[in-house]
């Protein structure tokens, strides 16, 4: 598993509880909701590659 870093995040109140319903939907935490997003948007705008991508399904966050 790849190691994992904190980090603080000022997110817009909106966008969070947004996230936080789209998780609830798709059956996983706040934050691996915000991981699953970011990597989502790294794969389709080419900056992560395959390899960095492998558990980007992990619900267990």
């Amino acid at each position: 598993m790849a190691e994992k870093k904190a980090y603080p995040l000022r997110i817009n109140a909106e966008v969070l509880d947004a996230i936080q319903r789209w998780a609830d939907d798709e059956l996983r935490s706040l934050n691996a909701q915000i991981e699953y997003v970011l990597r989502d948007a790294l794969r389709k705008n080419g900056r992560m590659k395959k390899a960095e991508d492998s558990n980007d399904d992990d619900t267990s966050s």
